[in-house]
């Protein structure tokens, strides 16, 4: 699958969209559909197809929502895979890229509208007031944000929200240290203008990377690409050297003129609180907006899980990308990790599962989890449990931490790292840049390994003669397999 709305058929076929035609407005109308129809498990993406004073434009609203299934097809994965396999195919596939592919731009779908000069005007737009304190109308959460690093020259893929000021005017809000804020500084010190690109009407797998912390000397382009296996289709954007998606359902062109800021915010987040106090955020002037036919813009709503669009592919992704950084930095033995898409969008809580093989390998574990690329942005939680621990199972976690963990030996604590504006536990507002992390050692002391307590288990004799009676016995469905069996019987 190559855009949105390949994705979209195909989702829509396994009957994970609902098609809204009823006439809903964009101030909280839309944003209160989609967090009441959220709060279900695995509710659908919402496509609302008749937005009150937006004609020509239709919205989607939660791509993702809490569906693995929907994540997986974005992959190019089976839907039905479990969340530990989903995480194991996206790892392996991390370690591959592929750099874009420069395509006719006349045979660009994304061309087939552009509007400029006087016929840009945002409010034509479905941008939403999405909850009730909100600084104003957004744009954005589900996009894609194009910058060039002005020292190593990549292209950086970022997802960042919006504000409306105007016609032709937007803020744009990025937390200290996220790529594209650094860019748009480090041109404005040489007082350069700095070229931005927004795709609005985004690939689903393309936002999904874009979401994600990669090292900042590579293009996230590339790897969409790696993971799709294929290269991802672009044109050169028709004001900058900027390459936007030939597919794409829409893309602002713009600029953000030295040193202009205006006041932003704030805005309901990830978090389940509204985000930092109004302030001055990088403002963005819009040259041009391209558009396919029909066009549809993303949305993605930040709220409490599992109505929180961020969640659930973080817990697939995200875990991905720090299992990849332990793998590339040499870690053996790592069966499992897993960001509790419960956990404010999937970022407060780390669990990695894994077989100790030598003395501090666990408290190695932490610490890299803990500040490498993938993982070292605002997660405060990073918990190590034994292989026989599902890091996917909250119940398995807590019975780890409960037994396996002794407080005043077993937790670490960094302090003054990398943390967001957005974290609410942090007061007054103006230090939340610096936050800290707890590293907890939920594993069997390693220094006693043989002479702790053995775990109870089954022996595998007694669940297979057990599974193979299973509806004899008078059960339904397929019973659970236990991760770790009595050692009699371990092969």
């Amino acid at each position: 699958m190559s855009d949105l709305r390949e994705w979209l058929a195909v989702v829509d076929e396994l009957g994970e969209v609902q098609r809204i035609g009823a006439e809903v407005d964009v101030d909280e109308e839309m944003s209160a559909i989609t967090y009441l129809a959220g709060r279900r498990e695995g509710g659908p993406a919402l496509l609302f197809e008749n937005i009150a004073g937006r004609p020509g434009y239709r919205a989607l609203w939660n791509p993702f929502g809490s569906s693995r299934r929907r994540v997986a097809v974005a992959l190019g994965e089976d839907p039905e895979l479990g969340t530990t396999e989903l995480i194991e195919a996206t790892m392996r596939k991390l370690g591959r890229v592929i750099e874009p592919k420069l395509v006719d731009p006349g045979a660009a779908p994304v061309f087939q509208n552009t509007l400029t000069g006087d016929r840009i005007d945002l409010g034509q737009l479905p941008a939403a007031t999405f909850w009730p304190g909100d600084g104003g109308r957004y744009l954005g959460t589900a996009d894609s944000v194009i910058t060039r690093n002005p020292e190593g020259g990549n292209l950086n893929l970022g997802t960042y929200r919006m504000m409306v000021h105007g016609r032709d005017e937007l803020g744009l809000y990025m937390s200290p240290g996220k790529d594209a804020l650094l860019h748009i500084e480090g041109r404005w010190a040489r007082g350069e203008d700095v070229p931005v690109c927004v795709v609005l009407g985004v690939d689903p797998l393309q936002f999904l990377v874009s979401s994600q912390s990669f090292p900042k000397n590579v293009s996230e382009y590339d790897h969409v690409g790696g993971l799709r296996g294929a290269p991802v289709e672009v044109v050169q954007a028709r004001h900058s050297d900027l390459l936007i998606p030939a597919r794409a359902d829409v893309v602002l062109e713009c600029v953000a003129e030295p040193g202009a800021r205006r006041m932003e915010g704030p805005f309901g987040e990830f978090t389940g609180y509204y985000g930092r106090p109004e302030g001055a955020a990088p403002l963005l002037r819009v040259k041009a907006i391209h558009h396919r036919d029909d066009p549809i813009v993303t949305h993605a709503l930040m709220a409490d899980h599992p109505a929180c669009e961020q969640s659930t592919f973080f817990g697939i992704v995200r875990s991905a990308r720090i299992w990849n950084d332990l793998q590339r930095m040499g870690i053996p033995g790592i069966a499992g990790v897993y960001s509790h898409p419960a956990a404010a969008g999937g970022f407060g809580v780390v669990v990695i599962s894994l077989a100790q093989r030598y003395a501090g390998h666990a408290a190695q574990a932490l610490a890299l989890a803990a500040q490498c690329p993938g993982g070292a942005y605002y997660t405060k939680w990073i918990v190590a449990v034994d292989d026989d621990v599902d890091p996917t199972d909250l119940n398995d976690v807590l019975w780890a931490m409960s037994t396996r963990c002794s407080p005043i030996d077993d937790i670490d604590i960094l302090r003054k790292t990398w943390s967001t504006p957005l974290d609410p536990t942090l007061n007054p507002p103006e230090i939340r840049r610096y936050g800290s992390k707890a590293l907890i050692n939920a594993c069997r002391d390693h220094r006693y390994l043989d002479v702790f307590s053995e775990r109870t288990a089954l022996r595998r004799e007694t669940y297979d003669r057990v599974t193979r009676r299973w509806s004899e016995l008078g059960f339904t469905g397929v019973p659970s397999v236990p991760r770790t069996f009595h050692p009699e019987q371990t092969s």
